[in-house]
């Protein structure tokens, strides 16, 4: 599992309930179990336990453990290489721990925020608990937490490494300096990709501790998945932050794209190019002087624009194809030829949907689909229902399959809207609870692939970029709810996307 999939995960339980507070003592008490387990089968007896902490959840996850493990009548000692612990929930631990005195455990804090020549000796046998970094570790290692990690290896103790061993790329499983070698790892939840990854002997023996997560914290869309976005960089150009273009309008249909444009825009992206007839041309420019609007001659879009059109698509990171195109020979042409030819990130879209072949864009992996119901059984030639919205496993579980076996076809990631949106890549799936049924008003669907495409450009995978898409444009519709009941449109829901992304981000 992806370190950040875990983060997102951990913060997706407290909206269903369960508290990181929660999460910690589950984590804590399963580390207990198996430091106690691994002791017994090694020296057949209780051992001295040394636990290094940092400041972050695995030093949170040591303070638990230290109580079970004195419980079970282990001296336990705890060396903190900082006092000032970031995480809200270490801390209530920590302070518990500091709270027992007069002393009745056999517990000895120690501060280590200066490791200096401290080595540790014992001529008995212990165990190294190495809770100093977690799955969050980034840039190079400060000198104290380098030197506890020296200390580590160079002691004679059993060594065991939380999650991940301290100094470790728990994502890639590098080395970029130095790296706790544990006899075991012990990881919560599932086993963290780079410790997978990485040679077994510089992981040790890995034990997965089961903490209670229920499989809904990790399938459902929730506020923890606004992780996902990287804060914008106070250094940042214009660029930056995500440009892309959108192919679509007609002399039938102008609002389409201009309304995917604002609601790009709205989600933080720099530029936004619209490329369409010049009968919807004006309309558009109208709808927002931010839009670079790219007038092309005609009514409709046609094979005759895609020089004009590739050229634009060389300015951008992630393309749009289909809002509002209406449907014509000329442009299924124009839309079958651009997806064998664009290679930047691809959202397909309503009438785009209706007029692409499904063997020119099996293959790519870098494209989202948006289909409603009635647009993914005609495209995918099936005739399926999607109704997860029940308690009954089974129901649930066959509609989920059911849909799995239809978008294998495909390389790419297909989003089935509904009262619960269904987002589905290869054997990947989540599912989105958030928006009401106010977002039945035409033009929410193009609302939601603007932001799509828009999180597409800021280099967020396209199933990530789907799943949290489908989230903020529920988010949005239910903050325009609040404020207008069910007579909302398409345009009072993309004025509350930037607050719902600034909310989700605090």
């Amino acid at each position: 599992m992806d370190p950040i999939d875990m983060m997102v995960t951990d913060a997706n339980c407290e909206y269903l309930g369960l508290s990181r507070l929660c999460l910690m003592e589950s984590a804590g008490k399963s580390l207990g179990d198996e430091v106690a387990k691994i002791a017994v089968f090694t020296f057949s007896k209780p051992v001295k336990v040394v636990m290094f902490t940092g400041s972050g959840g695995n030093g949170g996850d040591a303070f638990v453990a230290a109580r079970y493990l004195l419980n079970r009548g282990y001296d336990v000692d705890i060396y903190m290489l900082k006092s000032n612990i970031h995480s809200k929930e270490a801390r209530i631990n920590y302070e518990l721990l500091v709270n027992m005195k007069p002393r009745l455990s056999r517990l000895t804090i120690h501060d280590l925020s200066n490791v200096g020549d401290f080595r540790l000796e014992s001529d008995e046998d212990f165990i190294i608990v190495d809770g100093i970094l977690g799955t969050g570790i980034k840039g190079n290692l400060q000198e104290n937490v380098r030197k506890a990690i020296e200390v580590i290896n160079e002691s004679r103790g059993l060594k065991i490494s939380i999650d991940v061993p301290s100094g470790m790329d728990p994502l890639t499983g590098d080395i970029n300096d130095v790296a706790v070698v544990p006899d075991y790892t012990i990881s919560f939840h599932k086993i963290k990709t780079g410790v997978r990854d990485a040679d077994e002997e510089l992981v040790g023996g890995l034990v997965t501790a089961d903490i209670g997560i229920p499989l809904e914290a990790e399938y459902f869309i929730n506020y923890g998945d606004f992780l996902r976005l990287k804060k914008r960089s106070d250094s940042s150009h214009k660029g930056n932050n995500g440009s892309i273009l959108i192919i679509g309008g007609s002399a039938d249909y102008h609002g389409a794209p201009a309304l995917a444009g604002m609601a790009a825009f709205k989600s933080g992206v720099d530029l936004v190019y619209v490329a369409t007839p010049e009968s919807a041309s004006t309309a558009v420019k109208s709808a927002s002087p931010d839009l670079i609007v790219k007038a092309l001659d005609g009514d409709y879009l046609s094979l005759s624009h895609l020089d004009d059109i590739l050229e634009l698509t060389d300015k951008v990171d992630a393309v749009l194809i289909g809002p509002g195109s209406a449907i014509n020979d000329e442009t299924s042409k124009l839309f079958n030829v651009l997806v064998t030819k664009i290679k930047k990130p691809i959202v397909l879209d309503a009438d785009g949907l209706k007029q692409v072949d499904l063997s020119l864009i099996k293959n790519k992996d870098n494209i989202v689909l948006t289909p409603h119901l009635a647009e993914f059984n005609k495209f995918f030639k099936t005739n399926l229902k999607l109704d997860l919205d029940s308690y009954d496993f089974n129901k649930v579980n066959d509609n989920i399959t059911e849909f799995q076996r239809v978008i294998k076809e495909i390389n790419g990631c297909v989003v089935v809207k509904g009262k619960n949106d269904l987002i589905l890549s290869g054997n990947k799936f989540r599912i989105n609870r958030s928006g009401n049924a106010g977002m039945t008003v035409g033009g929410t669907g193009d609302v939601l692939a603007g932001i799509i495409t828009a999180l597409m450009s800021k280099d967020l995978t396209p199933f990530d970029s789907a799943c949290l898409g489908v989230f903020i444009n529920g988010l949005a519709g239910e903050e325009a709810y609040k404020n207008n009941g069910n007579g909302f449109s398409a345009s009072d829901l993309v004025s509350y996307i930037g607050f719902v992304i600034k909310n989700g981000m605090r």
